[in-house]
């Protein structure tokens, strides 16, 4: 018996529509997979970037792309935020100690974090007890003999360039770079003082004693490096530099998140001061150990030792101006090696960006340790201030 199967027009139009269905339907996986892995690339290279955003000011984070992010616990970060020692410890035996030190910088805790309570300003009090401590400007003599107290630590660095010495912690081969003073030009004489944290203070003397608001910090505005920036801008005024010298809170009551608060601030300031292209964040030296005082002798008076830190765009923030931002504090810390020796320690370069972005002249600059004083650092912000009207002419 012989079967005969009769196919119709119609069955093969249905099965020829399933066969390219099916087909289309593969292809359509495909395409939706190399999409969503495209996708998946960019949206973890968005979420380094938006954790970079977050972050700035953490230096221990340093190449975003070598970062495990499962291992980034928040409070290691708030605990080493700004830890710019330059220093590497000498052991007993005086041999020399290779390890970096854990320059840890101290928190103060807060509970309440809501960002209506973030920024606090200074209060009339506490103005107006700021402006009863005037300050007396005194000739800033050149020629004077210097000398580096010598401490238990020994200064570390890895670049040097024009007799400056640099502690490069950046992604970037200094080398490569063709840095050079002489590209730094400084059109005018208008300088914006601010600090992220306003509330960083000293070791306490007779003269310098006040209520502390954390370890080694306060809201008297006349006894943190406010007060250092006070006198830093009566000197400059001296050398007719115009001067704006905010004294914000960013550190207070909350610490963390210090760098996006000031950020507006500065960007604010430099708004409305368009052509202003030096910019101070002044802070002091977060080193850990409390009895650390780096300080100069010039002439007759103790000084505490400077520091500029300046930060790159190897956090993977934009950053046009760092460069330039380097060789500013290259071009006065050469002038100010020259006037006064052992004032200035080590430059620091980090991946991190500090807000330097917003001129071509702007740096953090740390002014002593926990272990100086705050008397020390005032005579430091006079010296500084010479160097500065030097750098400028």
């Amino acid at each position: 018996m012989i079967r005969i199967s009769v196919v119709s027009t119609k069955d093969v139009v249905r099965k020829s529509i399933k066969i390219i269905v099916i087909i289309l339907l593969l292809l359509s996986v495909i395409f939706i997979t190399k999409i969503s892995n495209k996708y998946l690339s960019k949206t973890e290279l968005n979420t380094k970037r938006a954790l970079s955003y977050l972050t700035e000011e953490i230096t221990v984070m340093g190449d975003m792309n070598d970062i495990d992010f499962s291992k980034v616990y928040p409070e290691k970060i708030l605990n080493q935020e700004l830890g710019f020692s330059s220093i590497a410890k000498v052991e007993e035996n005086n041999e020399e100690h290779n390890a970096e030190i854990d320059d840890s910088d101290e928190i103060s805790k807060t509970e309440n974090d809501n960002e209506s309570d973030m920024i606090q300003t200074s209060t009339e009090e506490e103005q107006s007890n700021n402006e009863s401590n005037e300050i007396t400007i005194s000739e800033v003599a050149e020629n004077q003999s210097t000398e580096v107290i010598k401490s238990s630590y020994k200064e570390s660095y890895n670049f040097e360039t024009q007799g400056v010495k640099i502690k490069n912690e950046s992604k970037y081969d200094l080398n490569t770079l063709n840095l050079s003073s002489s590209n730094c030009k400084v059109n005018n004489k208008n300088v914006i003082i601010f600090h992220t944290h306003t509330c960083e203070s000293y070791t306490q003397t007779e003269n310098n004693k006040y209520d502390t608001s954390g370890n080694y910090r306060t809201t008297d505005l006349s006894h943190s490096v406010a007060r250092v920036g006070d006198v830093l801008e009566s000197y400059l005024k001296s050398f007719d530099f115009n001067v704006i010298h905010d004294k914000t809170y960013h550190d207070y009551p909350a610490y963390n998140g210090s760098y996006g608060r000031s950020l507006k601030t500065v960007s604010a300031l430099k708004e409305k001061n368009k052509n202003t292209e030096i910019i101070i964040d002044l802070h002091r030296d977060a080193m850990s150990d409390e009895t650390y005082a780096p300080k100069v002798k010039i002439g007759d008076e103790y000084a505490a030792q400077i520091m500029f830190v300046i930060g790159t765009d190897g956090s993977g923030l934009e950053h046009n101006n760092w460069r330039k931002n380097l060789e500013f504090a290259i071009k006065v810390q050469k002038i100010g090696n020259e006037m006064y020796p052992g004032l200035f320690k080590p430059i620091i370069v980090r991946n991190a960006r500090y807000n330097q972005h917003l001129s071509s002249a702007a740096t953090i600059i740390e002014f002593g340790a926990t272990g100086n004083t705050l008397e020390e650092c005032e005579i430091s912000a006079k010296y500084l201030a010479k160097v500065l009207e030097k750098a400028v002419e």
